[in-house]
């Protein structure tokens, strides 16, 4: 991949990560993250890999933080459990972006939506059960019980949409993201008709003989 379609397209996977967490578009855990981070890694080139999407989601996090503060002044979202909460989620997002760098580039677009799946399955189980762990709100729910812990997998606090629906919302959306990002990576890599005859020409062109064989 040439070096201008990496910047194309690590703009719009950035882009359409930005917009996707304008308030209210999506259902909770519906998000483009999961995916940015994978592929963020398998793509993405150097340090670029880790410092793009996490600083991508930094940005946008401090701005959200800043917007509900505005507009609920109740939800304390400076407060250290809530800021604990997020760090729990860049912890996720770290082994996203490690995973997706176990894959490469070239890998079938099958076995790619397979690792954007695995790992959204990977951040869920990972934040779950930090917040089950550590219990950044201390919910009395979650006891330091393997009874807890599936509490926090599946049901999670009394007073909150159950957590299995995160996950269903987790999986689909990284599932469908992954599709859309290695998709257009496929696509925008993909050699042209042009090139193909190009590249059959040079091949077919006689070789010069070398001055060793001519003597």
């Amino acid at each position: 991949m040439t070096s201008r379609k990496h910047v194309w397209l690590a703009l719009l996977f950035l882009t359409v990560f930005a917009v996707s967490r304008w308030p209210g578009l999506f259902p909770a855990n519906f998000s483009v993250a999961y995916a940015l981070a994978f592929c963020a890694g398998v793509y993405f080139q150097g340090a670029s890999a880790w410092w793009l999407p996490l600083g991508a989601m930094v940005v946008t996090d401090i701005g959200l933080n800043f917007y509900y503060q505005s507009e609920y002044p109740e939800s304390h979202v400076w407060d250290l459990a809530n800021l604990s909460n997020l760090a729990l989620n860049y912890l996720g997002y770290v082994v996203l972006i490690f995973l997706g760098r176990r894959f490469k580039s070239q890998s079938a677009f099958l076995h790619l939506l397979a690792g954007g799946i695995l790992g959204a399955i990977l951040f869920y189980l990972i934040t779950n059960t930090a917040s089950w762990l550590f219990n950044p709100y201390h919910s009395p729910e979650y006891t330091r019980t393997l009874h807890g812990w599936l509490l926090a997998l599946t049901r999670g606090i009394n007073g909150y949409p159950p957590t299995w629906e995160f996950f269903r919302n987790t999986l689909f959306s990284g599932g469908l993201f992954t599709a859309l990002f290695v998709a257009a990576e496929k696509t925008a890599t993909a050699e042209s008709p042009a090139d193909k005859v190009a590249g059959a020409v040079e091949q077919d062109e006689p070789k010069e003989p070398s001055e060793e064989a001519i003597t």
